[in-house]
């Protein structure tokens, strides 16, 4: 296959996730409503109490969980997105694009941009909330923190199609997202610091790339303000991993891929 037809099928297949998106507008309520539903119960429930380690005196759960709630948006964004991914095999549609002559790794390609687009945007769209979570964003903020979505939202949904694409069903892949994709998030300390955390849990989430990309997106939140953030991995060093972790989960989706019949 020649490059220009590899690039045409991804762009088909991204444009395919949009299309379906725009479709299903639940699912631009279910991936927004529940992780506000969070911030706000979660935020307001320990506003009285939470106090994170080696944070400023003056920053609030709901300042502290706020980078938290954007991952949440770009994972169950990416979810949502990967779930068709069962569907489609369940319904044929992506048998007939496994007998096309088109590399699998363009198949994971074009997947996993229709859902990192998606995520993005709603990521995007939650940024405007930032000013009631306390955190003034310039221009150059905006830009670093998208740089560090995207990075996030293709590593995630990189990982979900790593997983969907070996599912039979939904109600498996649902079990193995309550397994591994949310406790990803918990550990990654978007809901309490690595600082906090007892001894062998503390590992765990050192050793969760997740951990460095919600340092990244803290970093950049806070890129006028550093002293604002507590203590997190450093921006080049969280970065580094993030984007190691694309490659990773993208090139483990891509192996699965070629293995699926």
């Amino acid at each position: 296959m020649t490059p220009s037809a590899a690039l045409a099928s991804v762009h088909a297949l991204w444009w395919r996730e949009i299309i379906r998106f725009v479709r299903q507008r639940s699912r631009l309520f279910g991936a927004f409503a529940q992780p506000l539903l969070f911030w706000l119960l979660l935020g307001g429930g320990f506003s009285a109490s939470f106090r994170p380690p080696g944070a400023p005196a003056d920053m609030g759960a709901l300042q502290y969980f706020y980078p938290g709630i954007i991952a949440l948006v770009l994972l169950f964004t990416a979810i949502f997105t990967t779930i068709a991914v069962v569907e489609d095999r369940q319904s044929g549609f992506l048998q007939g694009v496994l007998v096309a002559p088109i590399p699998r790794a363009s198949i994971v390609l074009g997947q996993a941009l229709g859902g990192t687009t998606l995520a993005v945007l709603q990521g995007a769209v939650l940024l405007v909330l930032a000013p009631l979570a306390g955190i003034p964003l310039s221009i150059a903020s905006i830009a670093a923190v998208l740089f560090v979505l995207t990075a996030v939202a293709f590593a995630l949904t990189s990982l979900s199609l790593l997983i969907a694409w070996r599912m039979d069903s939904t109600q498996g892949f649902h079990a193995i997202m309550n397994v591994i994709l949310l406790p990803i998030w918990l550990l990654s300390g978007a809901f309490f610091p690595v600082a906090g955390a007892p001894g062998w849990l503390g590992w765990v989430m050192w050793v969760n790339p997740l951990t460095y990309g919600m340092a990244a997106l803290r970093r950049c939140l806070y890129l006028g303000a550093p002293a604002a953030i507590g203590p997190v991995p450093p921006l080049a060093l969280s970065l580094a991993v993030t984007l190691g972790f694309c490659v990773l989960a993208f090139g483990g989706a891509t192996v699965v891929a070629r293995r699926a019949a």
